[in-house]
């Protein structure tokens, strides 16, 4: 066992889909997976493996913020050797233009923590997704009719800020969505030479202000677990 994973050796499998809530992962693991098992309960942070199509897929909560995903990634990868991460979450849109529930392949994740500039001495460091898993998101989106955009993201450590004109400059410079993980998850994949890709649902839209509703994002929880298992 890790310090915040309760799984044995074996029981998690080298993919691991991550999802920041942990009853997301098992809305999914119910609907998706067949001979599910809950490998971890830990802080309430359910994991569980099972099969999908004769593939063995784990799906791991991972909680909201740079420093929780930074926990659960490095784990998976250095604990029970995962090898493909693909992170399923939702993200605020940035761009007025770009409609609740679309799907955005977030091709690098853009940042204000200084979690990077801390490693890699103040300098800059841009943290992108593996192209394999992109292209093939891209390509099994438009097969399943599902449009998809690849775009960078913002990764932010705030979630309530003051200041309305915050993401202005990243809109301006093709930053399509803000969240609040990815960031990390692409940096410790390059470090580690795993594969990791941020599939993303639009929850909500900052410049418009429009909101789903949580029926409205479980249905698109669908679109992004069908893109995500259909390419591994």
């Amino acid at each position: 066992m890790s310090f915040h994973i309760g799984a044995k050796k074996g029981e998690i499998a080298e993919t691991v889909l991550l999802p920041g809530d942990p009853l997301r992962a098992k809305f999914i693991a119910d609907n998706f997976l067949e001979n599910v098992v809950c490998y971890n309960e830990v802080r309430n942070m359910y994991g569980f493996t099972g099969t999908y199509k004769g593939s063995k897929i784990s799906i791991q909560g991972t909680g909201m913020g740079i420093p929780s995903t930074a926990i659960y990634t490095n784990e998976l990868i250095d604990e029970y050797g995962a090898k493909t991460l693909i992170r399923i979450g939702t993200c605020g849109s940035l761009k007025k233009e770009i409609g609740l529930g679309e799907i955005i392949l977030a091709i690098s994740a853009n940042t204000d923590s200084n979690i990077n500039k801390i490693k890699f001495g103040g300098m800059d460091y841009a943290p992108t997704a593996n192209f394999e898993l992109l292209d093939k998101a891209y390509h099994k989106a438009h097969e399943l009719s599902i449009e998809a955009r690849v775009a960078p993201i913002f990764s932010s450590d705030s979630f309530y800020d003051d200041n309305s004109d915050r993401y202005k400059i990243w809109a301006e410079h093709g930053v399509l969505g803000v969240e609040m993980e990815s960031t990390v998850l692409y940096t410790i994949a390059a470090k580690k030479n795993v594969h990791a890709l941020t599939i993303l649902t639009v929850s909500d839209n900052l410049i418009t202000g429009e909101v789903t509703s949580a029926g409205d994002r479980e249905k698109k929880i669908v679109d992004m677990a069908k893109i995500a298992l259909e390419i591994i």
